[in-house]
């Protein structure tokens, strides 16, 4: 059965010749001795796919009696850590991970639950949420409750339940019913029904979305975009954006977020770690090609010339070629 967590754009595919005993003996190695071997947990660990990841963990602790990730967090440190952690940590529970942290402590990464929110198919959705419960005892949607409000959190809270159609085939008839009861509920009356805009926008499937925004434009001559920005504001506003922006294309969506990670001074190590490994088996590739037709240089550049060290490496090895 293939895996929700594979696509076909992935930079890292499963190793050929792949032996979880082997590989696991290596990585004690590395980890064992006086100073750690990182060139042997970096070539292994980016060059396995995270089913084989998986193995390796599982064969770890069988053979060492103690967990991989443990020993990876005792003798690495800094950004290295993090993203080695992550590398050997199932999708569902990675992402899981991520929602916790995006709503810890004072403030909420609004960002970040957008982010991923916005991208994760239903069926992701729904091993996101039951990865959650497993690891917290508590109900992702019981935790977006409590740290979110008003449109913002009804919204986040559709989504967190994994609802949307994930259907390739379109419905002209009722694209053109949906743009027209958009219309109604923003730029053809005073104030906004919020609701119907969370309840279409959440969901439809994406390519139905595409071919309700065309029918949007027909009818008010401005596109969606334009509206959700004069009718709507505060996380909510970039919460709809950011589904219109993904159902047109998430690879574009996640280029501007790395680019916006990479940018400025100081990067944003959680979404940088958290869009490489999360999309290095799904559409990276794409991803990859969206940058550099954004900004006119490639991702592994931007990557080199604004990290260093061991973890410079092993972000453009996830990365997996220069455009």
């Amino acid at each position: 059965m293939a895996s929700i967590w594979v696509g076909h754009r992935g930079t890292m595919r499963d190793y050929p010749s792949f032996s979880a005993s082997v590989d696991a003996e290596a990585i004690h190695k590395a980890i064992r001795g006086i100073g750690t071997d990182e060139k042997t947990l970096i070539s292994i660990l980016t060059e396995r796919s995270n089913a084989q990841r998986q193995l390796i963990a599982k064969e770890y602790q069988a053979a060492y009696g103690k967990e991989l990730k443990g020993d990876l967090k005792g003798d690495l440190s800094g950004h290295i850590k993090c993203l080695m952690v992550a590398l050997v940590t199932p999708p569902a529970v990675f992402d899981a991970k991520q929602l916790k942290k995006s709503m810890k402590g004072t403030g909420t990464n609004e960002d970040a639950l957008i982010e991923i929110l916005t991208t994760r198919t239903s069926r992701q959705m729904k091993e996101i949420g039951q990865a959650y419960y497993t690891v917290y005892k508590k109900s992702l949607g019981d935790e977006i409750s409590s740290e979110t409000s008003g449109d913002f959190r009804k919204a986040l809270l559709t989504l967190a339940d994994g609802r949307r159609d994930e259907g390739l085939k379109v419905d002209e008839q009722l694209a053109k019913e949906d743009a027209q009861i958009l219309y109604n509920a923003g730029e053809n009356r005073w104030g906004t029904d919020e609701d119907t805009f969370t309840e279409i926008l959440c969901l439809r499937s994406f390519p139905q979305l595409k071919l309700t925004f065309d029918e949007y434009r027909n009818i008010s001559q401005k596109d969606i975009e334009d509206s959700i920005k004069g009718e709507l504001s505060g996380c909510f506003e970039d919460l709809l954006l950011a589904i219109v922006c993904c159902a047109r294309n998430t690879p574009a969506f996640l280029a501007k977020r790395l680019h916006q990670a990479l940018k400025g001074a100081g990067t944003d190590e959680f979404t940088l770690n958290r869009i490489m490994v999360s999309r290095s088996e799904i559409d990276l590739l794409d991803i990859r090609a969206e940058f550099k037709k954004q900004y006119g240089y490639s991702l592994h550049s931007a990557i080199e010339s604004d990290t260093s060290g061991d973890y410079a490496v092993t972000l453009v090895k996830i990365c997996g070629g220069d455009d």
